[in-house]
């Protein structure tokens, strides 16, 4: 087992190296002058020599990328030329808030999508799976910003129920926090569900198939402990993968949920940051959308190791 995670930590390494090279060369690569671009459109030319200076973008490439990993190592990430803060007090006050939603996001797929997977295999070929994957189908093909759009004409404009947007610490006043998160949540939420009950449900129908599930009803077992002792949980195992890469998606894919809702998260600061031409804040947070999903992969392979045995012995034997 330890040798099968010291593989996957290296290959992680790795990946992270590569990414960050990717992240650094990608900014620079973007359409115009990085300096002229922070100086602004009447920047004069000591304004640009300046910046130029300031960030180092008179050095070879290769220069300049070890000297951002050496920033990146000692905690410094840059100072927003747009905000005149440290990057990482920005991502500190907007991450949260993403986070949270994505945790809200998930455990509403979670609660949703599993249950209605598995009752979908049980009730196969009937109304209920049908209605089902209609349901599956509708949440994976309806695009986010349309969904959230509709909701608040809905719930906000005409009903007045929930606010359009805006957002409150959840420490601060509760309430208001969930209030303002549940359309958000929905949006997000109902592809994770949609997701997660397919997956649900085509490895229930494929471990009900098994010789082992057929044995243990030949036994005269109960059916209840045939699909939650056997059926359930040997079915569960492809879905915790999917569930993990789903949190990477939705951490690195809130933007235009954010920005309907007009909640101040990662989101909403790397689509300000475009538009600003704000490159430390924009490569910071490119950075940190791929750490996040080569992290998020990393747990769910050693997670999914923990449920599937086989995964450590082959892992180990490579």
């Amino acid at each position: 087992m330890k040798r099968y995670l010291y593989r996957r930590a290296g290959a992680s390494f790795i990946t992270l190296v590569l990414a960050s090279m990717v992240v650094f060369a990608g900014v620079r690569a973007l359409p115009g002058n990085m300096a002229v671009a922070l100086s602004g459109e009447n920047g004069s030319a000591a304004a640009i020599a300046a910046i130029t200076k300031e960030y180092g973008l008179d050095k070879p490439i290769v220069v300049q990328y070890f000297d951002w990993v050496k920033q990146l190592l000692s905690g410094n990430l840059g100072i927003s030329p747009q905000t005149g803060q440290s990057v990482v007090s920005e991502i500190a006050q907007r991450l949260p808030v993403t986070i949270e939603l994505t945790l809200l996001s998930i455990a509403f797929g979670i609660v949703v999508g599993i249950p209605t997977g598995i009752y979908a295999a049980l009730r196969r070929g009937k109304a209920a799976d049908y209605a089902s994957n209609s349901i599956a189908i509708f949440g994976l093909s309806i695009p986010s910003f349309w969904f959230g759009i509709l909701l608040i004409l809905l719930f906000s404009v005409r009903s007045h129920i929930l606010p359009s947007s805006g957002f409150v610490s959840f420490f601060s006043n509760p309430l208001g926090n969930l209030k303002d998160m549940v359309m958000p949540v929905v949006v997000l939420g109902s592809g994770v569900a949609a997701i997660l009950m397919r997956q649900m449900r085509s490895g229930m129908l494929e471990t009900l198939r098994s010789d082992y599930v057929r044995t243990a009803r030949a036994k005269g077992l109960p059916e209840r402990v045939v699909i939650g002792k056997h059926a359930l949980r040997n079915s569960v195992t492809a879905v915790v993968t999917i569930i993990g890469l789903q949190f990477g998606v939705l951490l690195s894919g809130v933007a235009v949920t954010e920005q309907v809702f007009l909640l101040p998260g990662i989101g909403q600061l790397t689509i300000d940051s475009v538009f600003q031409r704000d490159y430390p804040t924009l490569q910071a947070l490119a950075l940190l959308i791929a750490f996040s999903y080569i992290v998020i992969n990393f747990l769910v392979d050693v997670a999914y190791s923990y449920l599937n045995p086989r995964v450590r012995l082959v892992g180990a034997s490579k």
